[in-house]
């Protein structure tokens, strides 16, 4: 099987480096606009292989999109990031016209490709993404809940000193500040956390989460790679072996949650159709209304990318 990313920045090279490591795909694409950047990133993953054990090929494309063609799912990680003066307006226009040509140039390769995004902001580029492709909102989706929820776990794991892969969460809505993490939805070894940790801790977690990205931004000056590039990964290995895999991820939907024609995150069952079908949680009254505000944000955002679009 052929898997594409899109943009060897820090982001894609990691995603692409988890994939050949994991042995997911027999090859792997890496494709950017930069001369000579794709192709020094795939061959120099390539030239691990042999100290890492693994022999997924990875291949490097300056701009030449009919090496891509076939691929079974394309991750689309290329966009600027928001640079100072620049309105939120401004780098969705941008953003927006960079992901609807990649769109365009993958499905002319792959019309049949699942579409996962990256690039920000996450929400209305999927939005971007599912509207150029005219794909079904099934194989178009958004990587967002994956990185939250792995934030919000090891900040969980931090705070009781227990192993990260006893930890099992839920978030949906919006990527960033609106997000909406489910405590109540929020298990450690099949306990729920509320009777593992005080209330304002636990507080304090999912408030660190919300603007995890941030706190990463004021670190090192720039956004995380790592965890997004291996989430992304996670996400590629869920649909090629069809492993059924229950995460949240950003779609559109359509009723669900009495929210129609949004793009938001959701837990679904990943597969080898992408979205295999969605999970419809019981949310309380509470979480609800979090998830409803959540939804008009993203609208707004939306609102921006349809006047851009005429």
């Amino acid at each position: 099987m052929k898997v594409t990313v899109v943009g060897a920045g820090n982001v894609g090279a990691t995603c692409a480096d988890v994939l050949a490591y994991r042995e997911v795909v027999n090859e792997v694409v890496i494709v950017d606009i930069k001369e000579g950047v794709a192709e020094g990133k795939a061959l120099d993953i390539w030239q691990k292989a042999p100290i890492n054990s693994y022999d997924t090929r990875t291949v490097g494309s300056t701009n030449d999109y009919t090496k891509t063609k076939d691929s079974d799912v394309v991750v689309i990680t290329s966009g600027l990031p928001r640079k100072p003066g620049m309105s939120r307006d401004d780098l969705i226009q941008t953003n927006a016209g960079i992901v609807k040509q990649v769109t365009e140039s993958i499905i002319a390769q792959s019309p049949e490709a699942i579409i996962i995004i990256v690039s920000n902001p996450l929400d209305v580029m999927t939005y971007q993404a599912h509207i150029t492709s005219k794909l079904p909102r099934t194989k178009v989706i958004g990587m967002a809940g994956i990185l939250d929820t792995a934030r919000y776990r090891a900040f969980l794991a931090e705070a009781l000193n227990v192993s990260p892969k006893d930890i099992q969460a839920v978030l949906m809505g919006g990527h960033g500040d609106s997000m909406v993490p489910l405590p109540r939805y929020t298990t450690v070894g099949g306990i729920p956390v509320t009777e593992l940790i005080e209330e304002d801790k636990l507080e304090a977690i999912v408030n660190r989460t919300k603007t995890g990205g941030g706190e990463l931004v004021k670190l090192m000056g720039t956004s995380a790679w790592y965890a997004p590039g291996s989430a992304a990964a996670q996400m590629v290995e869920a649909i090629v072996k069809d492993q059924r895999r229950v995460f949240p991820v950003c779609m559109k939907l359509e009723g669900e949650y009495g929210i129609d024609n949004c793009y938001l995150g959701v837990p679904v069952i990943l597969g080898k159709n992408g979205v295999e079908k969605v999970i419809e949680l019981q949310l309380n009254e509470d979480e609800m209304k979090l998830l409803k505000d959540s939804e008009g944000h993203v609208r707004e955002v939306m609102s921006v990318l349809d006047r851009i679009n005429g």
